[in-house]
């Protein structure tokens, strides 16, 4: 790259040479997610490569997911603070795809911003890194995209997907659920990564409201921005450890469309998860999110997580050994409901 350089679209917008030096400042975070599957320490190159050790299954089966954090990134902006966004980009990859039993392997990112600063896109890829360090997936490969004259300048965009494995014969598909099952969940960091444009529009973040950088009490003292901006949590970890040794027969990830979406997404025909309210542990933010914007409580448990960031589906005599591995690996883990007959698919009363 020593000799790469053009003044002609430099002038248009686009310093090749801000992207070398991003390549540069991102490869100590690279470094940190490499796992049995990297080939090289080759930053930069066309592809990603990855070594697969299929050792012990049967039939291996490549699982995979992409997303990106929404309009979560305008907090990022808005706070100038980037290095933890990058987290909710894997978060919301692999925490979907453990959800099928996939144990993740890889991830690559994609960043498009209007103009690149080095020193701001490296810190984007240090909250990747920390996502992959923390669901076992190594940041193989991604892209950073100058966008002049799409986007403005400051403003950025970031989207990522992950590939994972499993054996065949243990994908989780819902078939043996069975009335009597327990519904468990796992608590959520905050609002993660869904519902944001509602979220704008009651704090009035595009206007950049004085009102968001107030302490509240409510709150724990943290600001509405800092508590908005909470990375997602990643779950991979816990569900792996009680995939090893619980009867598991389903897993949502409550995304964007809370409950009414997410969980019915993981139950078969024919079957419903009841879920008791009074149970759910309502995070404050969300109480804050419903009683200033106005919002009725049914559209709150349609459109966030509510403090459950993913629920699972355990027979009824597997509950207690599930709750023990689950909160022996940091999780705040409760019973929320059953499985139940009927077609609604999700029951909240």
């Amino acid at each position: 790259m020593k000799n790469s350089k053009s003044e002609s679209y430099a002038a248009a917008g686009v310093d090749i040479t801000a992207g070398y030096r991003a390549v540069e400042l991102m490869k100590k975070h690279i470094a940190r997610t490499k796992n049995e599957g990297c080939l090289d320490d080759d930053v930069g190159g066309f592809g990603g490569c990855f070594g697969l050790n299929l050792f012990g299954m049967e039939e291996p089966v490549l699982v995979s997911g992409t997303d990106g954090c929404g309009t979560k990134v305008k907090m990022a902006i808005l706070l100038d603070k980037h290095d933890t966004i990058g987290i909710d980009a894997v978060a919301m990859c692999v925490n979907d795809i453990i959800c099928c039993g996939a144990r993740p392997l890889f991830f690559l990112d994609y960043i498009a911003c209007g103009k690149n600063y080095p020193e701001k896109i490296a810190a984007i890829v240090g909250g990747v890194a920390e996502g992959c360090v923390q669901s076992g997936a190594a940041l193989i490969g991604g892209e950073t995209a100058e966008h002049p004259g799409l986007m403005p300048l400051e403003d950025y965009d970031l989207a990522g997907f992950a590939v994972g494995i499993v054996d065949k014969k243990k994908i989780l598909d819902n078939k043996r659920m069975a009335e009597g099952d327990v519904v468990i969940a796992l608590a959520s960091s905050g609002v993660h990564s869904n519902g944001f444009s509602l979220v704008r529009k009651v704090f009035d973040i595009d206007n950049n409201n004085p009102r968001l950088y107030v302490p509240r009490e409510e709150l724990g003292g943290a600001t509405v921005a800092e508590t908005l901006l909470t990375p997602t949590k990643i779950y991979v970890r816990s569900i792996l450890a009680l995939l090893n040794e619980v009867d598991v027969k389903g897993i949502s990830h409550i995304t964007g469309g809370g409950f009414y979406e997410n969980v019915p997404r993981s139950i078969p025909e024919g079957l419903t998860a009841k879920i008791d309210k009074s149970r759910v542990k309502v995070l404050p933010i969300f109480d804050l999110i419903m009683t200033e914007g106005n919002i009725p409580e049914r559209d709150m448990y349609n459109t966030y997580n509510m403090g459950v960031g993913m629920s699972v589906v355990v027979p009824a005599g597997e509950v207690t050994r599930a709750l023990e591995i689950l909160r022996e690996n940091g999780e705040d883990a409760y019973v929320i409901g059953e499985i139940v007959k009927g077609d609604e698919g999700v029951i909240l009363y």
